[in-house]
């Protein structure tokens, strides 16, 4: 999604003189820890009992809270949600006086309940023991039950999810992550199942009616939204990895498809415990699959017990591909980096929920690239930055510390800029530290925070100690303030063997072409092609000479969080020696180009210019890249069949013969990427209406039935969702019927999935109406209408507001607010601009309106490409196309 154009003379211009850059930002002040609840009254551990009835969807609850009362009160108030309250006493432990019982009264609006004594209750330590019933639900917040298919028939299993802000529906509690406590469980289970939560069991009792009661340890101190439990018809394997149990845990018959997992996940303990220099702290850590999936996240980081939905943390030999056993092993790595970097070290307020995200996602990224070379993930540096900057190039971009004010504001919290850009602005800050140093300033940290909460500030404190010199204001510059500085490259001159370099700094947006540019300390590595890197901060402008003439590349290496502008010469000159360009470098002059011409900041044709002078060996994922781009063009000229028509020819012939080289079967021998670029390759020239490829995948799945090698296992996804979007009716009933022969949950889910991938507009219309049968299952209804929405915005989006009420219920309570709006953001209609600002003054607070407001404003990019890009994609294909 990209945005404006300006003339080639504008564009040269730019590079002469710019706009007064606005002043560099200012730390905040420092503050108290943000909470929605009163002060005072503070929590130290939580003794729970809970009996859940699977079947009725409910479950009975007890518990006492040790806590301290700071200075007197006459009430006490904590979070919870969908609670009822039977009992309520206060108890001093060791003051000598008596309290009276407290009226209990919920407020369902602000999610507290508040417990008002008849006289004020003096500071000191007290227990308040609490009686109270509470509900089961079907999606993945609080306690959730899910049902899935097993050969012997339907079965229920509980889980629980309580980020960022529904601990709260389980336990009355302090649920925020600032009010850390220890956690002790006690739950009463059925005696065929297996419990689990945080720490081991340490203790059971048969009651002798077919239930048990399971006591587990004491957890470490820890906040509200890291507890987990979990009971039902599970098996589990272990493996002991320097003194820890590593478990995996599945349902029973699947915990063999986890092997991978559980290696995996004892090789990322080993790395974890030596990069940040603390020892995981607890005696075990299991990693719990569970079938179904959520609309908004894949796995969750409890301490000791990761939540993980079966599709990346399960290996099915029958359908499982290279990309999913990647995702598995970055999925462990994400979330056992949580275990020191979000668990052990806390954030204070969901203000830097970054701390917890941006950093797994970098530990997660580096972790697998290490310990998996023949992956070469490294490239993928490029794209998580490219998928941060395509949401921070507009106006309702956010700094990557946000303000954070309500619940449902907290889950919005969870986007791109806070994991992908933290993530990038890590990387950024690690290259101009150097990776030891970096390292040192992390495990001081972890040291120093050990069972508390910290603010980003704590993290910059402890770098720069260990760099000393000064990089707290350049992750202030990238941190408190939102957007993407543009590095214009003004000028070059090779005198002596080494090239002086001229640098200015603009801000790169795709919906603002007049904004003040805001202002950073941008750390710029830039090289010729063959000579050593130079790094230099620029700070509205710079120099930096480097070895070596010739062609000069910026961000070498791709670890700045920038754009980068050439003049038309310089660009000349770096697409003559593409070839030479290291493939990360490739994709970064590859994704610049992309943006700035979709902005207007230098010519469409060179994007095209770059995709037809692409090497033909090329790295696989260089190749992708150029695919990925022509399926965005492709997708905007949708409804234009003579245009699409006449570029599709042009995009069929470069990249058929990349394909060529690939074939359908693999090779002995070939590279991971090769493996991958293949699955893409075929999924992409068949979405170009290839119908080369449209037939040989139909032919195989339909050879299928007689012939076992005709859709190989690593090509059976990409085959069948062939298939699907090209079905006829008749297609679309023999999967329907697949989806519901079909007893293995990770391969049902897919089916379904499946049938909402159909072009034609019936039988998009059948998988709307199906999403709202009980049929496809609690947890895939909603997905089954947003995958209708990529192909069919206007009928989904129309779709799932009329059947509003029904809809709500298939999408967890503190995330609608982002579900409905992204179901129109592929269109391009201005129609849907104003359904979703009718939805959003109806349904949406006026401060959650976040996602609202992007995708429209994407919406409105999406129109901007289609009306003003594409008549250039259209002449530089009459004068260049064959």
């Amino acid at each position: 999604m990209r945005r404006y154009l300006v003339s080639a003379i504008a564009l040269a211009l730019a590079g002469v003189s710019m706009a007064p850059l606005a002043a560099t930002v200012k730390a905040p002040p420092m503050r108290e820890a943000t909470t929605q609840l009163p002060r005072g009254v503070v929590p130290l551990h939580y003794d729970v009992a809970v009996v859940p009835h699977a079947d009725k969807l409910s479950f009975d609850g007890k518990v006492t809270i040790t806590l301290n009362v700071l200075k007197p009160t006459n009430s006490i108030t904590l979070n919870a949600a969908d609670l009822t309250f039977s009992e309520a006493t206060l108890t001093p432990t060791k003051l000598k006086i008596m309290v009276g019982k407290p009226k209990v009264s919920v407020d369902d609006k602000a999610q507290t309940a508040t417990f008002t004594f008849d006289h004020p209750i003096p500071a000191g330590e007290y227990r308040l023991a609490m009686t109270y019933t509470g509900k089961i639900g079907t999606q993945a917040n609080g306690i959730f039950a899910l049902d899935y298919d097993t050969k012997a028939g339907k079965k229920r299993a509980l889980y629980t999810q309580f980020e960022n802000s529904d601990a709260r529906r389980f336990i009355p509690s302090w649920d925020e992550p600032n009010y850390k406590a220890t956690f002790d469980l006690t739950a009463t289970v059925p005696s065929a199942d297996m419990a689990v939560s945080n720490m081991p069991i340490v203790s059971k009792k048969d009651l002798g009616n077919g239930m048990t009661e399971v006591h587990f340890g004491q957890s470490p101190k820890m906040s509200t939204y890291l507890l987990f439990f979990s009971v039902g018809e599970f098996e589990r394997a272990t493996k002991m990895a320097e003194g820890t149990e590593i478990g995996v845990i599945a349902q029973k018959g699947m915990v063999d498809q986890a092997d991978f997992a559980l290696e995996s996940s004892a090789a990322v303990l080993h790395e974890y415990n030596d990069y940040f220099g603390v020892k995981y702290p607890l005696p075990k850590l299991d990693n719990i699959a569970a079938p179904g999936q959520s609309q908004f996240f894949s796995a969750m980081e409890n301490w000791g017990a990761i939540f993980t939905f079966e599709y990346s943390l399960l290996l099915n030999p029958t359908i499982s591909t290279q990309g999913d056993k990647q995702r598995v092993f970055n999925t462990a790595a994400h979330e056992m980096a949580h275990q020191w970097f979000g668990d052990l070290v806390t954030m204070s307020w969901w203000d830097d929920l970054w701390l917890n995200e941006g950093f797994a996602s970098w530990m997660a990224e580096r972790t697998t690239e290490k310990l998996h070379p023949e992956w070469h993930t490294n490239l993928d540096l490029v794209g998580t930055r490219e998928g941060a900057m395509s949401l921070d190039a507009v106006a309702t971009t956010h700094p990557v510390v946000q303000h954070v004010e309500t619940v449902e504001q907290a889950s919005q919290a969870f986007d791109s800029i806070t994991y992908s850009k933290g993530q990038a602005v890590i990387t950024m800050l690690e290259a101009y530290v150097g990776p030891e140093t970096w390292r040192t300033g992390v495990r001081n940290y972890i040291k120093a925070h050990a069972y508390g909460n910290t603010v980003s500030d704590d993290l910059w404190k402890s770098v720069q100690a260990a760099a000393g010199k000064p990089i707290t204001q350049i992750a202030h510059d990238f941190t408190l303030q939102p957007g993407i500085p543009l590095i214009r490259v003004q000028t070059t001159a090779c005198n002596a063997g080494k090239t002086e370099v001229l640098l200015s700094q603009g801000e790169f947006t795709k919906d603002r072409p007049n904004k003040k540019a805001l202002r950073w300390h941008v750390p710029v590595i830039a090289k010729t092609l063959d000579g050593k890197p130079v790094t230099t901060v620029v700070d509205g402008k710079g120099s930096v000479t480097v070895p070596g003439c010739g062609p000069v590349l910026v961000n070498a290496g791709q670890t700045g969080y920038y754009r980068t502008l050439y003049s038309s010469a310089q660009f000349a000159a770096l697409k003559s020696d593409f070839a030479k360009l290291a493939p990360i470098d490739q994709l970064g002059l590859m994704g610049d180009t992309w943006a700035l011409a979709m902005a207007g900041q230098e010519p469409v044709a060179n994007v095209l210019e770059l995709a037809k002078a692409m090497p033909a060996d090329a790295d696989p994922q260089v190749w992708g890249e150029v695919a990925g781009y022509f399926n965005a063009i492709d997708s905007y000229y949708k409804g234009d069949e003579a245009r699409q028509t006449r570029f599709r020819a042009f995009a069929l012939e470069r990249l058929r013969p990349v394909f060529a080289r690939i074939g359908w079967e693999a090779k002995a021998g070939e590279s991971v990427p090769t493996a991958l670029l293949r699955t893409q390759m075929i999924g992409t020239l068949a979405s170009l209406g290839d119908k080369d490829v449209i037939g040989e995948a139909r032919r195989r799945f339909a050879a299928q039935k007689t012939d076992p090698k005709a859709v190989p296992v690593p090509l059976r996804k990409t085959i069948t969702a062939i298939v699907a979007r090209n079905a006829d009716a008749a297609t679309w009933n023999q999967l329907h019927d697949e989806a519901k022969a079909e007893t293995t949950p990770l391969i049902k889910d897919q089916l379904y999935a499946m049938l909402s991938v159909a072009k034609d507009d019936a039988l998009a219309k059948q998988a709307l109406d199906l999403a709202l049968t009980p049929e496809p299952g609690a947890t895939n209804s909603a997905g089954m209408i947003r995958i209708v929405s990529y192909d069919h915005p206007d009928m989904a989006f129309d779709f799932a507001v009329a059947h509003r009420e029904q809809v709500d219920k298939l999408v967890d309570s503190t995330s609608s607010s982002r579900y409905y709006p992204a179901l129109g953001a592929s269109s391009f209609k201005p129609e849907m601009i104003d359904k979703i600002k009718a939805y959003a003054d109806a349904h949406i607070a006026e401060g959650s309106r976040r996602v609202a407001n992007t995708v429209i404003a994407n919406i409105q990019y999406r129109m901007m490409i289609r009306n003003d890009r594409l008549s250039d994609v259209d002449a530089w294909l009459a004068k260049n196309a064959d």
